[in-house]
């Protein structure tokens, strides 16, 4: 086994000027769980995986949480955001993994959702399952379809198992330290690329008044003279080849999630704040690729069975400090996952001798050093 590589700021660097939440990732919120699956063979071919985030361990489609999404450039295989901007709530958990696995995982979901509620697809109507995808093609033998529903129902499970804050929804939740979650080649990251180095799976948060946003990416993204880091052109002053990814490609998925009290509305402008934090690492939104951004808050939860006359729900004005705030960490926290996304990334071979080589770190701080930034 590798040894485990040090996230961004661990080896000295930090992103703009919010604190973080005690564990820096998306976890920070109270209530929100991930698991991951990964499933690595490189002589079969095999280097893709799945991540689920659970906004709560509840009944999701009984207890939906407000929600939002930004498309920037939608060329993805997504399911499931429609319905999320036409109803402004989100109702299962989200799952990631590779493009030509949607459907597997798709139906993972559905049969989670069966388990969790007796009445759905009977009295209840039908469910809604979110799945977001990016392209692991040059590692994984995405042809192979070896994502199928039962691995997902395993990564559901582990993702309700973590360990997590104590916390009651739709109320101020406790705060304390939770247990970093697995980033870089894990899970749906498994297989991933970005800026032409090992990505996959990133995480951070910020905190703002008494409330925290979170952000987990999924990157596979970008070509790597792009690359910059705290502002520096990196990527251009990095010598050497590095294989992988399409030119100006690919794809990723951004997850934001907020125990402050948002409306939908408000969560797809906090959506859009994401997209800042992924140019500041060198995103231009190439046209190839899916860039999504699901955002969604935790401080209340909408009844699926709810009375004619809804109850209302606190919300952050618009114009205050404290939403403002939250557009700033939406973006720094973004721009930190897709980071550490890179700095925890591990060489990685996947199928036909295909191989996707890490973040040179050491080379990237003496750069950063040189500029005075570190």
């Amino acid at each position: 086994m590798s040894k485990e590589r040090p996230r961004l700021r661990e080896t000295g660097p930090a992103v703009g000027d919010l604190p973080t939440g005690p564990a820096n990732a998306i976890t920070d919120v109270p209530g929100v769980t991930v698991g991951h699956l990964t499933m690595q063979e490189p002589e079969a071919g095999i280097c893709t995986g799945v991540t689920a985030i659970l906004p709560h361990r509840g009944n999701l489609f009984r207890r939906k949480v407000p929600a939002a999404v930004h498309v920037a450039n939608g060329f993805g295989k997504a399911t499931g955001l429609v319905q999320i901007a036409e109803l402004g709530t989100l109702e299962t958990p989200v799952v990631l993994t590779n493009t030509l696995s949607v459907g597997a995982a798709w139906e993972g979901v559905v049969r989670w959702m069966l388990d969790q509620d007796q009445e759905i697809g009977r009295r209840a109507g039908t469910v809604n399952p979110v799945v977001l995808e990016c392209n692991d093609g040059y590692l994984n033998d995405i042809r192979g379809l070896h994502v199928r529903p039962e691995h997902v129902l395993l990564c559901l499970t582990n993702a309700a198992e973590s360990p997590a804050p104590k916390a009651t929804v739709g109320t101020q939740a406790e705060t304390g330290r939770v247990p970093q979650v697995a980033e870089g080649a894990v899970g749906a990251g498994t297989g991933m690329i970005c800026f032409g180095y090992k990505g996959g799976i990133g995480t951070s948060s910020r905190r703002f008044s008494e409330f925290t946003v979170g952000v987990l990416v999924l990157t596979n993204f970008g070509q790597r003279e792009d690359l910059r880091v705290l502002g520096i052109p990196v990527g251009r002053m990095l010598s050497g080849r590095v294989r992988g990814g399409a030119p100006g490609g690919g794809s990723v998925i951004v997850v934001v999630a907020t125990d402050a009290p948002l409306c939908s509305r408000q969560l797809r402008r906090l959506a859009a704040r994401a997209v800042i934090g992924l140019v500041r690492v060198g995103s231009y939104v190439a046209h190839g690729s899916g860039d999504f951004v699901l955002a969604f808050s935790t401080a209340y939860t909408l009844e699926h069975d709810a009375a004619d006359v809804a109850k209302a729900f606190p919300a952050l004005p618009d114009h205050g400090a404290t939403f403002a705030s939250a557009c700033r960490g939406a973006a720094e926290a973004t721009e930190e996952a897709v980071l550490n996304s890179l700095f925890r990334g591990v060489t990685t071979k996947g199928r036909d001798g295909h191989a996707a080589e890490a973040l040179p770190v050491e080379n990237v701080l003496r750069l950063l050093k040189s500029r005075g930034v570190c």
